[in-house]
């Protein structure tokens, strides 16, 4: 976990990035200190503390999966054959369909911890990261990117490890809260997301994991709201 957490978060500790993808396993536990201070904020009723949570989450996170969410809308939307839209997701200029997906994305988490439970962007951070997983347990790479990288060290062990930190860390909410149940249909939002990845592109890139992130995250705050 030492040399995972760097690399998906901006917390300034060292680690060694040829070993980050023996620990994949470890997605789960990442979620815990990402979602730590912006939980804690909304813990705190702090004004404008649904505000204050987004821009902690992504000042502890960074934009990188953001950057990944707009380049694969871009792509997404493009018409014409598979080649087109990675050729319109590889392209290093936003387009209005990026630009566009990341502020409903924004607004969406904004607006739904407005209402959602304090614990809702800790189950979506859970969420989000269990979904990352699962898009690196398809094995399906596209190029030679981070995602090829991270699907190289995907392995079954990974997978039932990860899942069972996922359900252990999940049940630790729904053993106080068992109306929280609701945020595991966030989880179908990022498979759908993978779907459509692999349909449009044929396979995934750091792009389209990164997009699967985002989505089930803002997918997981929305349903916990409007169940709330």
């Amino acid at each position: 976990m030492r040399n995972l957490t760097p690399f998906l978060t901006r917390i300034p500790i060292k680690g060694d990035f040829e070993k980050a993808r023996e620990e994949v396993w470890a997605f789960p536990l990442v979620a815990v200190i990402t979602s730590l201070l912006p939980t804690l904020i909304l813990y705190l009723k702090l004004p404008m503390g649904n505000l204050l949570a987004v821009l902690a989450l992504y000042f502890t996170i960074g934009l990188l999966h953001l950057d990944g969410l707009a380049d694969w809308a871009d792509g997404i939307m493009v018409k014409g054959d598979r080649e087109r839209k990675i050729k319109a997701m590889k392209d290093v200029n936003t387009g209005i369909a990026g630009i566009f997906a990341v502020v409903v994305v924004l607004l969406v988490q904004v607006y739904s911890l407005e209402r959602a439970p304090f614990y809702s962007l800790y189950l979506g951070e859970l969420n989000s990261k269990y979904a990352m997983l699962l898009a690196l347990a398809t094995k399906r790479p596209l190029g030679k990117g981070l995602g090829a990288y991270f699907m190289e060290g995907m392995n079954r062990r990974s997978m039932v490890v990860g899942t069972a930190l996922y359900i252990i860390l999940v049940i630790l909410i729904l053993v106080s809260y068992p109306r929280a149940t609701v945020s595991l249909l966030g989880l179908v939002l990022g498979a759908y997301a993978i779907h459509i990845s692999l349909k449009n592109f044929g396979g995934l890139n750091g792009d389209c994991i990164g997009a699967v992130a985002e989505i089930t995250r803002a997918g997981t705050l929305l349903i916990m709201t409007i169940v709330q």
